[in-house]
């Protein structure tokens, strides 16, 4: 098998999609991310890559606070408009029921299965972005997105974006416990 060359901006596996929630002048707005992740467990901070000049990042520069909301794929329709929509043209929290928790400028989506709330723990300059690093002050979910007391994925259902063809997923099967199964190849 010979191996093919492929571009530095490949992207090989399916990545979550969330909804960023922030206030503009005042009012809460909404922003699709899927170029994010957890970069610390505790205390538990996540990254997520936006777009300079957007009016998102303006928002966390300015309140030093946002929510990542975990939409299901029943969302899918809201989620993409979030995504392809400006919060500066448009009312983007029309879509949802809005609520805060202790963060005054982190609105959060009432209908996601997961929300986490932020406060601005550093910004990371890149070429075309800014990675933003925030610090989950609280998460808020429901009972019926657990099993056993701990977030089932599942029950969340969550939405995944592959790139470049620009597809929403579900997740699949489970193929394996992790940390666990490879310690048979120890012996």
């Amino acid at each position: 098998m010979s191996k093919v060359e492929l571009t530095g901006r490949v992207s090989p596996y399916p990545m979550p999609v969330a909804i960023l929630g922030v206030m503009t002048d005042e009012k809460p707005n909404f922003m699709t991310i899927a170029w994010f992740n957890r970069f610390n467990g505790n205390p538990s901070i996540w990254g997520v890559g936006i777009g300079k000049g957007k009016i998102t990042l303006e928002a966390i520069e300015k309140h030093r606070e946002f929510s990542i909301n975990f939409p299901c794929s029943k969302q899918v329709v809201e989620t993409d408009y979030c995504g392809i929509m400006s919060g500066r043209d448009v009312d983007k929290a029309r879509l949802f029921k809005v609520f805060n928790g202790k963060l005054e400028h982190a609105p959060m989506i009432e209908e996601c299965p997961l929300n986490l709330e932020c406060k601005l723990h550093d910004l990371v300059d890149l070429p075309r972005a800014v990675l933003v690093l925030g610090e989950v002050i609280a998460a808020y979910s429901n009972d019926s997105f657990m099993t056993g007391g701990v977030l089932d994925p599942k029950k969340i259902d969550p939405i995944l974006l592959t790139q470049p063809d620009n597809h929403y997923w579900t997740i699949g099967d489970i193929v394996g416990n992790a940390f666990e199964i490879g310690k048979n190849l120890s012996k």
